[in-house]
């Protein structure tokens, strides 16, 4: 207590110093006049006694407010908008700062719980994704029938998870890894069907490629991530048949003739974790692959336009924000 009052009074030391100038002089002027000097006391004595009390329902406020400020300090979470009232403008002023930087703090606490969480859900789904080709390959090792396609097969398709989960971490900061300049567009698409080879050459699928001797301006890594994740779903809803892969006068179009889409989930295939009716056919589908894609489309100001009938397969057209050129 005796170090609370001596906070009050370090605090008031203006006003209390103030007061004891004002009867300094007030006595200068009585003993200077002649006045009689037994009023002046009477009447320091009358003030005194008033500024005491004055400085006794001051300290129980000071009191007060540092208790109920200490009792926001200790569970600053909850009562961070219930300040005890201002005494003048500048503290009420000092009051909506400290107000609207714990608004601050509290949005970004919530935005990087948000992150987590989702970053949490993602590598839940991906470590049970990862799952299904190592069972497989366990599978065909105790049955002793698994041969060298299978097994290609299955670690092309760990190597897939890996490297979708890699990039979902850079998609936080994707504009630190841009390399923007101009690329041939056929370069980058061989380069992504080199990586699914491994699948072509097991299945009944057949790959035609138009001519791509044309020139964009982007990232060659990111814009060859979203040809993988449209190569990859056209491979994975495609049994039988061809996947075409061209250029149009609105950009590059990849072609399918697998089961196609059904109208009712066109709408919704780039919201994250959303798979339609042919993802729960297939456990192996996460809603993920569409949804960063779309996300890495948005960062290079590329926009990708889909459309389906079941039963006739699907078209994903890439369109680029400027008009191709003719490679020299």
């Amino acid at each position: 207590m005796l170090y609370m009052i001596k906070l009050y009074l370090k605090s008031r030391r203006a006003v209390i110093l103030l007061y004891m100038c004002f009867v300094a002089v007030f006595s200068a002027v009585f003993y200077v006049y002649g006045m009689d000097m037994g009023i002046l006391g009477y009447g320091v004595l009358m003030c005194t006694f008033l500024f005491l009390l004055w400085l006794a329902y001051d300290l129980s406020r000071f009191l007060r407010k540092r208790r109920q400020l200490e009792e926001i300090n200790r569970h600053i979470g909850q009562y961070s908008h219930r300040f005890p009232g201002a005494d003048d403008d500048i503290e009420w002023q000092y009051q909506q700062i400290a107000g609207s930087l714990y608004k601050i703090t509290e949005e970004h606490s919530n935005a990087i719980s948000s992150a987590h969480a989702e970053q949490m859900d993602y590598y839940t789904m991906w470590l049970h994704q990862i799952k299904i080709p190592i069972s497989a390959m366990r599978l065909a090792l105790d049955s002793g029938r698994g041969d060298a396609s299978l097994f290609r097969q299955e670690l092309f398709k760990i190597e897939r998870y890996v490297e979708m989960a890699l990039q979902y971490v850079k998609l936080e900061d994707l504009s630190s890894d841009l390399v923007i300049r101009e690329y041939e567009i056929g370069v980058i698409v061989r380069q992504s069907l080199k990586k699914f080879a491994v699948l072509f050459s097991c299945s009944e699928l057949s790959v035609e490629l138009g001519d791509m001797e044309q020139m964009v301006t982007t990232d060659s890594k990111w814009l060859g991530f979203i040809i993988e994740q449209l190569l990859s779903n056209a491979v994975k809803y495609t049994l039988r048949g061809t996947i075409e892969i061209g250029l149009d006068g609105k950009g590059l179009v990849i072609r399918d003739t697998g089961i196609g889409i059904r109208s009712e989930d066109l709408a919704r295939i780039f919201e994250k974790g959303y798979t339609g009716y042919n993802g729960r056919l297939d456990q192996r589908a996460s809603g993920i692959g569409l949804y960063m894609a779309k996300r890495v489309a948005d960062q290079l100001a590329i926009e990708i336009v889909i459309t389906s009938t079941p039963g006739a397969g699907t078209s994903a057209r890439i369109v680029f924000p400027d008009r191709l050129q003719t490679a020299e």
